[in-house]
């Protein structure tokens, strides 16, 4: 028994993987294979060397270094953003210590005046990035001529209990986009999974199969399911990186909600053809597809307000810039060469695997001497935005671990100093709600102290005048005025920039409408900035307490939550708005009034988590012509070719209850996955995992089917999916009589259709 739980190491150019073209001198034509059922899931290996950086110590690399220096415009963007927010931010605390010193700094009058610095030193260099895009949307970008590509690029997927008819549907709309433009040959899809739910697993594989041939003769497509989910995402790209990246020139990495058209796909390819030194060129996802409150939001404000704020940061980042994850192209040698990640000191949340790592790989890769960079002028990608206030936030959670996670990585060996901006804007985009939280917290002290404290107005000090906090009340309500204007202008600059524009006025309802839509967004964003800074606030002390964040599937499809779960999350808030607003009353009406749209968003944070997730709002505002985007109104052809496959797919793909349950039943299906699963990884001899040894015990006992399914946990029948011998003990099973019931019939059902 116990030397079928001994795996051998795994010999992939032994097993029957069949791939017609294992070389790069020629395309690879899936035509010429007569039955796809004698292909294997995936290509031979053609694997890249992918050794472990160093953070902390590095030697610059004397090849293929992108010695292209800054251009004028880039060092003249820099002076303006960088130097701007400086002047800018300047200004603001100074003003503001106007305001405080009326009667003389004194004791809580100064963290005040450091948290507000702080935080106007962040809006402001936020501000200054979307000035400089603003001007720069004046001036026109050339698209360069498109021509037939030399190259072969990766379409990789990854996935993780994600529901394939949405993924493999996508897919199959941006492979069929690229084949009708004759590049089909250049690009190959490869669908990475990391799913642990054995019934998804199984959904995969027939959706793979299907897809393989709905493609047969246009695009090559291939599959691969990890058996060990190892440094999650980007442990994913890196084991596909170092067994078949040295197949494709580059890859362009997906995300599950990820749409690019035809024509972007192809360009990127070519941009990267004709800049030999770059690493990685980022698209601008548009958010797309959704219907509720949260997510129309999202999308409105990433559709107009998104552009200026792109151009601003893709001309001071110049080749110094940044990776968002997904929906870019990267070089794969440069990928291989630059981007092994390292596992951090010390126990998590802050150690062990990266989290965010495509901040980390961007900064690497330009370490390395390779160019990064964002083309704001090229349209078609897409993505989609949660539904709701609480998805974002259980987002959020892990985006904010890993972005903590960068304050030791920040200051690695040999970065570009860009690079370590952009780290530094990641902390402060999750450190910012504290900082902001401290703040309203200090002044409303101050203002308890002055209402019901006497104040020592002479101190032991010598003095002939006394000293008590005073404020200058109309200067602070003029730096009020010009806190919002710096906050609000990037906005403003992007509906001005989309009521000029005649193609994008027309497509999204109309100036008043754009104008209307700025005004809701704006109203809205007020409410929902409160509740954000309290949920990122308990994040951040939930991580500096050691809290790790796991890793959960992301809800995509629109739909409320339970009220009930929404009291549970914001019954704190708003225990803590009333608080708040009983304390600014008891002070004074002016204080109330002042700390108002804080304390609306708080006290009101269960109905507007609630309306957050509602479709009926969300379709009733669209109905009011507010927060449309042209892309709702004039939909892209991928993105109608996108959900009519996903449709497609929906609709011919069966649904899988266990999977295991089908595997077990299913001839048809049981010799696909038979077909499809890679061997397991080599374990050391003598160490068997507990799962598999556990289901084959209870396997070996089960006098039924039904008794060994029963006795399976989720786990176990995980691991039976990954060992045929135990599969086929299961299928043993079936013909044994079961005196109380049977699940499941002797006989085959009906065959499921793989084609």
């Amino acid at each position: 028994m116990s030397e079928r739980f001994v795996v051998e190491e795994p010999d992939f150019k032994s097993s029957p993987v069949i791939a017609t073209d294992s070389s790069m001198d020629g395309p690879f034509a899936p035509s010429s294979v007569a039955d796809l059922s004698l292909l294997g899931p995936v290509p031979h290996e053609m694997p890249l060397t992918m050794p472990t950086q160093r953070l902390f110590k590095h030697q610059k690399q004397q090849v293929r270094r992108d010695d292209t220096p800054a251009s004028r415009n880039t060092i003249i963007a820099r002076v303006f953003v960088f130097g701007g927010a400086i002047l800018l931010s300047v200004f603001g605390v100074n003003e503001m210590v106007q305001v405080v010193r009326a009667g003389g700094i004194v004791g809580l009058e100064w963290p005040l005046l450091i948290l507000f610095a702080l935080t106007y030193s962040w809006i402001a260099f936020s501000c200054t990035s979307g000035i400089a895009g603003f001007i720069a949307g004046f001036f026109e970008t050339r698209r360069p001529e498109s021509r037939p590509l030399k190259s072969r690029t990766a379409l990789v997927m990854p996935v993780y209990n994600e529901s394939p008819s949405r993924t493999f549907g996508a897919l199959e709309a941006m492979a069929r986009a690229v084949a009708d433009l004759g590049a089909g040959q250049n690009f190959e899809v490869f669908i990475i999974s990391d799913t642990t739910d054995f019934t998804v697993w199984v959904e995969e594989e027939i959706a793979f199969e299907r897809l393989r041939h709905r493609l047969s003769g246009r695009m090559a497509v291939w599959y691969r399911r990890r058996h060990k989910n190892v440094a999650r995402k980007a442990g994913n790209v890196a084991d596909f990186v170092t067994r078949w990246g040295g197949r494709y020139d580059h890859m362009l990495v997906l995300d599950a909600d990820s749409i690019m058209s035809g024509d972007t796909l192809v360009m990127l390819a070519q941009l990267m053809e004709d800049d030999p030194k770059a690493g990685i060129i980022q698209t601008l996802p548009v958010i797309v597809n959704r219907n509720t409150l949260f997510a129309r939001l999202q999308q409105f404000a990433g559709r107009i307000y998104g552009p200026v704020i792109a151009r601003g940061l893709a001309l001071w980042h110049g080749r110094d810039g940044n990776y968002w994850g997904h929906n870019a192209i990267i070089r794969t040698a440069a990928f291989a060469e630059c981007c092994g990640l390292p596992d951090l000191p010390g126990p998590k949340p802050f150690g062990g695997h990266i989290m965010s790592h495509d901040f980390v790989e961007a900064a690497l890769i330009r370490r390395g001497g390779w160019g990064v960079y964002m083309i704001p002028w090229l349209t078609g990608s897409y993505e989609e935005s949660p539904p709701s206030l609480l998805d974002v936030a259980a987002r959020d959670r892990r985006w904010a671990q890993g972005n903590l996670q960068h304050i030791p990585v920040m200051f690695s060996a040999g970065l570009a100093w860009p690079s370590r901006v952009h780290f530094a804007t990641g902390i402060m985009s999750y450190l910012a709600s504290p900082i902001w939280l401290a703040l309203l917290m200090t002044g409303l002290a101050l203002a308890l102290q002055a209402r019901f404290i006497r104040p020592e107005y002479f101190t032991n000090d010598f003095s002939l005048f006394p000293a008590w906090p005073r404020f200058d009340s109309e200067r602070a309500l003029q730096l009020f005025i010009i806190t919002m204007g710096v906050l609000l202008l990037p906005k403003v600059l992007g509906t001005i920039e989309s009521v000029l524009d005649r193609k994008t006025r027309a497509a999204a309802g109309g100036a008043l409408s754009i104008i209307g839509s700025l005004l809701v967004e704006t109203l809205l964003s007020a409410l929902v900035a409160p509740v954000m800074m309290l949920i990122q606030s308990r994040h951040v002390i939930e991580i500096l307490s050691g809290r790790d964040s796991g890793w959960k599937t992301q809800r995509r499809d629109d739909g409320g939550i339970a009220l009930s779960e929404v009291v549970r999350q914001h019954w704190q808030h708003v225990t803590i708005g009333l608080v708040m607003t009983f304390a600014a009353y008891v002070i004074s009406p002016a204080i109330l009034a002042w700390m108002a749209p804080t304390l609306i968003g708080l006290v009101g944070s269960i109905g507007i988590s609630w309306a957050s997730g509602s479709a009926e709002i969300g379709l009733a505002l669209r109905k009011a012509h507010l927060l449309l985007i042209p892309e709702e109104i004039t939909p892209p052809t991928i993105l109608t070719e996108t959900g009519n496959y996903q449709a497609i797919a929906g609709d011919e793909l069966p649904e899988v209850e266990d999977g295991l349950i089908m595997v077990v039943a299913d001839r048809k299906v049981r010799e696909l996955h038979e077909r499809l699963s890679l061997p397991p990884p080599l374990r050391p001899r003598g160490k068997p995992e507990l799962e598999p040894v556990m289901a084959a015990a209870k396997i070996a006992e089960a006098v039924t089917l039904e008794e060994a399914l029963i006795w399976l946990t989720p786990k176990e029948r995980m691991a039976v999916l990954t060992q045929p011998q135990l599969v086929a003990s299961l299928v043993k099973l079936r013909g044994n009589p079961d005196p109380r019931s049977a699940v499941i019939p002797a006989n085959d059902p009906e065959p499921v259709k793989l084609s």
